[in-house]
């Protein structure tokens, strides 16, 4: 599976200044999130999960080939098997969670799997990151805009409130299609601020340029 762009802003945006010990990457695909992770903390364990079999299998061999492999570690598991069977609780915990059967319908069933919103519904990714996080920790998740209230509502139903977002637009003249929010027990005035992408097609905005450079060979 290729990687997108919506990783890319995670794995970038994701708050790792509070120098986080233990990072959990739920979904974690080819495992870019945790990489990219790796690469920008000191964080001493990297934990990451993967439901798909040949997902998972990419990401153990990502994993193994990075620099970072002694801090790296992906289990064959659903969210529900990891909350069940894992007693650790992680400073921070990321996710870029499978979106919309009309909007990502393919005829490749392994992509589907990866990209439909039932194999992991937000109400049970806020139960489990509540109970996977430390008192002091924060989670960070990438959704669609239009979720963005409903996800939030989800997530105060479980004790966590929103603490800074970033809306990302594609260009200037778009609708903002995505919005990253980082959780946490801590109840605060949200902090929100906009992304865009592009100036026009492969013209990349300074801010999008900032925050991501250190991830792209050219850019």
């Amino acid at each position: 599976m290729k990687i997108g762009t919506d990783a890319v802003l995670l794995g970038a945006w994701a708050p790792v200044a509070q120098q986080p010990f233990s990072i959990l990457d739920i979904g974690a695909g080819t495992g870019v999130l945790s990489l990219m992770l790796a690469q920008r903390s000191q964080a001493e364990v990297i934990d990451a999960f993967e439901i798909d079999d040949k997902a998972y299998e990419q990401c153990v061999a990502n994993f193994e080939q990075s620099d970072w492999g002694d801090r790296l570690f992906c289990y064959h598991a659903s969210l529900e098997e990891f909350v069940d069977e894992i007693d650790d609780q992680y400073d921070l915990i990321v996710c870029n969670p499978p979106f919309y059967v009309e909007d990502y319908k393919t005829n490749d069933d392994a992509r589907d799997l990866a990209r439909f919103q039932d194999a992991l519904p937000f109400e049970h990714l806020v139960e489990g990151a509540s109970k996977l996080l430390t008192d002091d920790g924060i989670f960070a998740v990438i959704i669609p805009h239009k979720e963005e209230e409903h996800f939030i509502k989800l997530a105060s139903a479980v004790k966590l409130f929103p603490n800074r977002i970033l809306h990302i637009k594609g260009h200037h003249g778009s609708e903002i299609k995505r919005s990253i929010l980082e959780f946490s027990f801590l109840e605060s005035e949200t902090q929100t601020k906009l992304l865009t992408i592009e100036n026009q097609r492969h013209d990349y905005t300074e801010d999008y340029i900032n925050l991501t450079k250190d991830f792209y060979l050219k850019m």
